[in-house]
């Protein structure tokens, strides 16, 4: 046990008393609740079953939550990860798909071990919200054939899917759209004064299954679930695991960075919610080990799961013990409600999973691009969806990082130059001694990031700078510069000292002058030509034209 967690244990359960294991173990159940529809229907999205997706919500709560780095996360099967793991376990069967989940533990753990966490989200929000939309497109597409009550040719991509949709070509069965039907009007119909106390999926679930067996509707069942912790289908090490590890490297990484994201953002959501701080790299290590361990007992990989954590949250919980609960109860569900289980409709858990679909997308964050009309911001979201869809999830957030990092290179570009004649006289007002006036002292203010993306503005603003007595840059509104920045300084300052002008800097931030110092351009220019102020510059200036320390023209 390390002593991030051996802290945060300590601060979690000071004063802890039988009223606050009340309100844990109410929470808890209350969680169970919720978890015990999702996780079966995750299961069968993630291209396993319905089993694999029980065995993971109770591995992950008992496990990852045991070891969180915040007392409020539960973490279980997911929508996002299930439409990236259903693309693995077609392309390479369920053993890959284990495999896949093993090494993205590995991964997972090691970004957390060396508090690497931070990095995970400087993705842009954009490109998040897209990939989410994306996904939930995949996951909505995925349960269609559940939903009709059809099985239509298998499709590359959610894309390719709807084309096919499109084309025609089957006949639905009515009374499996009644029943997927069913779920879906509850889930979206049942007051909130009655889905606070219990969730609509469940709710529905319990309608459509009973319904469903009334009228002895021909729909596809669950069918045979184990009563076991550990699944016959299961991941066993072998020799043959090398070799297809090697494969499975990038569709791994892919997976690791979505359940980083997902767990990271999770938490400070619910950080927000709670004004209780997460230690991010310590719930990577909890994500990380409890991914390693899942395979072995036939689940799928897990992250931390906003719906599960806020109903956590809203019905009380206060420590870690909420989530061990809830796996306590998912696994006594498991050992004694099997055969119940068993009989539930395919369409009843297709309709939970398309409420969840629609739910999933980030509606207000959505309204609010539109609201602002950021065109990039919008083209970023827009692209970053529909590649998610129709591409992979590597190759989305490449495709929505890039296309982020060319808006943001676009705009920075905009850096603004204006140049102004000292007036010296004014300064006087000002209440400055100043005894001779020269005018030819000229100052331009500089505002924007001096990097390759502002090389053209920049040479523009100063093309017509031949023989400047002075020439002052106040670079306050300067937060960084790169090589091309410090090029463009060595040639404006080359240019003036060819025409016995000088060049004088002023105002410039700690970050850059440490690249200044570092390139030895500061020496080049010299110690006595930076200045804090403007007006110091100005004034300095003007008493080295009256000196004549700068050579007449």
């Amino acid at each position: 046990m390390n002593i991030a967690l051996i802290k945060l244990l300590r601060d979690e359960f000071r004063n802890y008393n039988p009223s606050a294991f009340q309100k844990d173990l109410l929470a808890g159940l209350t969680v169970a609740a919720v978890a015990l529809p999702l996780a079966l229907a995750f299961g069968i999205a993630s291209g396993a079953d319905p089993a694999a997706g029980l065995v993971t919500a109770i591995i992950a709560g008992f496990v990852i939550g045991a070891l969180s780095g915040g007392p409020y996360l539960i973490s279980g099967p997911t929508g996002a990860m299930s439409a990236v793991l259903l693309v693995i376990a077609r392309d390479h069967g369920l053993t890959g798909m284990w495999i896949t989940g093993l090494l993205a533990g590995i991964m997972i753990l090691l970004v957390g071990i060396f508090k690497l966490g931070r990095t995970v989200l400087l993705i842009p929000r954009p490109v998040i919200t897209g990939f989410t939309s994306g996904i939930a497109i995949i996951i909505f597409v995925g349960q269609i054939d559940n939903f009709l009550g059809v099985k239509t040719a298998g499709a590359d991509s959610a894309t390719l899917k709807l084309i096919g949709y499109a084309r025609g070509g089957f006949v639905p069965n009515w009374q499996t759209i009644v029943t997927a039907g069913i779920v879906i009007a509850t889930m979206f119909g049942l007051p909130k004064s009655i889905s606070k106390r219990v969730p609509g999926s469940l709710i529905g679930i319990v309608l459509a299954t009973v319904v469903s067996l009334a009228f002895g509707f021909n729909t596809p069942s669950i069918g045979a679930v184990p009563s076991s912790l550990l699944l016959d289908k299961r991941l066993a090490l072998s020799p043959d695991m090398l070799g297809m590890a090697s494969q499975l490297i990038i569709p791994a990484a892919s997976v690791a960075a979505l359940g980083a994201i997902e767990s990271l953002l999770c938490g400070a959501v619910c950080a927000k919610i709670t004004n209780r701080k997460m230690d991010g790299d310590q719930e990577l290590i909890a994500q990380g080990i409890g991914n390693i361990i899942i395979p072995f007992f036939g689940g799928v990989p897990a992250t931390a799961a906003i719906a599960r954590s806020s109903v956590g949250i809203a019905s009380g919980g206060v420590t870690r013990l909420t989530s061990i609960i809830h796996s306590v109860a998912l696994l006594a569900v498991a050992l004694l409600l099997a055969p119940v289980i068993g009989r539930v409709p395919l369409a009843a858990l297709a309709g939970v999973l398309m409420v969840t679909a629609i739910r999933m997308n980030e509606w207000e964050e959505i309204r609010w691009m539109i609201r602002h009309r950021f065109r990039s911001v919008l083209i970023t979201f827009a692209i970053t969806m529909i590649a998610t869809a129709s591409l992979d999830l590597t190759q989305a957030i490449i495709i929505g990082v890039g296309m982020s990092a060319l808006f943001f290179v676009y705009n920075a570009s905009d850096i603004e130059v204006t140049r102004k004649d000292v007036d010296l006289k004014t300064m006087q007002m000002r209440g400055h001694e100043i005894d001779d006036v020269h005018p030819s002292i000229s100052v331009a203010y500089i505002s924007g990031p001096m990097f390759f993306g502002a090389t053209s503005a920049f040479r523009k603003a100063f093309a017509d700078v031949d023989c400047e007595r002075v020439l002052i840059l106040s670079m306050r509104g300067v937060s960084l510069i790169d090589v091309s920045g410090l090029e463009l300084i060595e040639e404006l300052h080359d240019k003036m000292t060819s025409c016995r002008g000088e060049l004088m800097l002023c105002g410039i931030q700690p970050a850059v002058r440490r690249i200044l110092d570092r390139s030895r351009l500061s020496e080049e220019i010299g110690e006595s030509n930076f200045f804090w102020s403007a007006d110091q510059a100005i004034l300095e200036a003007n008493q080295r034209l009256s000196a004549q320390i700068v050579k007449p023209i």
